[in-house]
């Protein structure tokens, strides 16, 4: 009898064989999980930052570490300790001009910070913590109060220079670093005075460099004329300005100055003045009591895109030059209107405000090699600058507006009633005498008077070509092509200040 599928015996195998096959694949389940506990006990699949894995940084957050007597330790306990008891606290007092007069005599009180960098006790600080203040007095960390000496200041980089006779206490300086090759995500640390009346002296926030070269601040009535400014995110809060902002070395890289902030309190946007700029302004405070300051000779243009790629520029960088004073030191060393400046000293020029502050940097006499660009074709030139201020003072004059002889000749241009300028006219302005053309009247909504120019000014170039006298005003007017829509010129203000105009005929 043949045994068919569903006998007894055949059931009895199935199930020892469906047994055997079920143990069989929980021993291997058992095998791999025993195996894999075993490999993966040694490997750490932890995503690793790069600070882990590159710098080799201990594992204890996010900053970084130093190890100190045993321990790790945070890098910038030592820059507080090095550089701390060299921050100061300037209390500056000015005689209230404005007051009723039961209350003449009274003073207003302001804070701020600096910091000493000789040890002879001259401290940095802001132009605009001293700014007209009759008393100065400096609170060291040690408790010591001086009345302080102003040496120097300068409201164009809103810089100042102190001074102070220790008596039986050590100065600590902190010494100047470089401002140069920072770099962005750099750690800073800012210490200075924020809040004296709480007590608060000497504190300390640490941050980053946000960014470099900022230029474009506006800070009201104290707006300094050369920027160049570090942005940090370390809080710099009211009465830090003058203190010093650090590098992990303890150096000083930058003198904090000022805020960016809707409400008045840090928000993460502070501003330094690179120590950089410091270093060409502190020795001429100190031995002149004002900057010696370059001067160029020239008038900065707009350059466009489009300019740059025509003469084969990389990147968008560099300065045109519209306009060249004669006989100044770019006029002496052949730069030319239309020029594109792209460095000065070996350092690539960004826009028109870079320029400015690297030329103000220079001092007069002192030869700077400059790179320019002409028709697609590089120059490079030596420039002696002159002294801004120098100049500017030759040019000065009492605001005193001459009365022409009713017999001198005149020509009517533009709106103006020109005349010859003589040396018995600049003698009756007290200034020195200089080629150019006397602006005697200028006609109400005239081009000349749409333009801003006014009687008393000196023209002494028009559309970049010197004038000495009218005859010269009359030949450049009929080279001048009748579509023209603007004419450059450059002149000396009633002011005694030498500016550009454009006249759009």
């Amino acid at each position: 009898m043949k045994l068919g599928n569903n006998s007894p015996r055949n059931k009895k195998n199935d199930t020892k064989k469906s047994v055997g096959i079920v143990s069989l694949f929980v021993l291997a389940a058992l095998f791999f999980t025993f195996f894999g506990m075993m490999v993966t006990s040694n490997l750490d699949f932890t995503p690793k930052t790069i600070a882990q894995s590159d710098l080799n940084v201990a594992r204890t957050g996010l900053f970084p570490v130093v190890y100190r007597d045993g321990e790790n330790v945070s890098p910038f306990v030592q820059v507080v300790e090095m550089a701390s008891d060299a921050v100061v606290n300037i209390s500056a007092k000015s005689a209230q001009t404005n007051s009723r007069w039961w209350h003449q005599g009274a003073c207003q009180s302001s804070s701020g910070s600096g910091f000493f960098f000789r040890e002879e006790g001259y401290i940095v600080t802001n132009n605009h913590v001293v700014e007209n203040a009759a008393v100065l007095t400096v609170t060291t960390a040690s408790g010591y109060e001086y009345e302080a000496k102003l040496v120097g200041a300068d409201p164009q980089t809103d810089l100042a220079v102190l001074k102070i006779e220790p008596k039986n206490e050590k100065i600590t300086v902190i010494p100047f670093g470089d401002s140069e090759n920072l770099k962005v995500g750099d750690w800073a640390i800012a210490i200075g005075n924020p809040f004296p009346q709480q007590g608060l002296d000497r504190t300390v926030t640490v941050g980053v460099i946000s960014a470099k070269g900022r230029r474009n601040l506006n800070c009201g009535t104290e707006t300094p004329t050369y920027q160049d400014y570090i942005q940090t995110d370390a809080s710099i809060n009211p009465g830090n300005s003058g203190g010093p902002l650090l590098n992990l070395r303890g150096e000083c890289i930058g003198v904090n100055s000022a805020i960016s902030s809707p409400t008045g309190a840090s928000v993460g946007i502070g501003f330094a003045i690179p120590i950089s700029l410091a270093r060409s302004v502190v020795p001429d405070l100190i031995s002149l009591g004002k900057v010696n300051r370059g001067w160029l000779g020239v008038w900065l243009g707009d350059l466009t895109e489009r300019e740059t790629r025509l003469q084969g520029i990389d990147g968008f960088h560099g300065v045109k030059i519209d306009s060249v004073f004669s006989n100044s030191p770019a006029d002496k060393a052949g730069i030319k209107s239309g020029d594109i400046i792209l460095k000065i000293n070996g350092q690539e020029v960004e826009n028109n405000r870079h320029l400015t502050v690297l030329i103000s940097q220079a001092k007069g006499g002192q030869p700077v090699p400059i790179e320019y660009i002409r028709n697609s074709e590089r120059n490079e030139v030596n420039v002696v600058v002159a002294d801004r201020d120098t100049f500017m003072a030759s040019l000065n004059n009492s605001g005193n507006v001459p009365q022409v002889p009713s017999e001198t000749r005149s020509v009517q241009w533009l709106g103006m009633e020109l005349v010859s300028f003589t040396d018995d006219m600049a003698g009756l302005l007290n200034i020195k005498p200089v080629d150019g053309v006397f602006v005697q009247r200028v006609g109400l909504g005239t081009p000349a008077d749409n333009s801003s120019v006014r009687r008393g000014t000196v023209i002494l170039q028009v559309n970049n070509q010197s004038v000495a006298n009218v005859d010269d005003i009359l030949r450049i007017s009929i080279d001048i092509p009748s579509s023209a829509t603007r004419i450059p010129m450059i002149v000396v203000e009633p002011d005694g200040s030498v500016a550009r105009k454009v006249i759009r005929p």
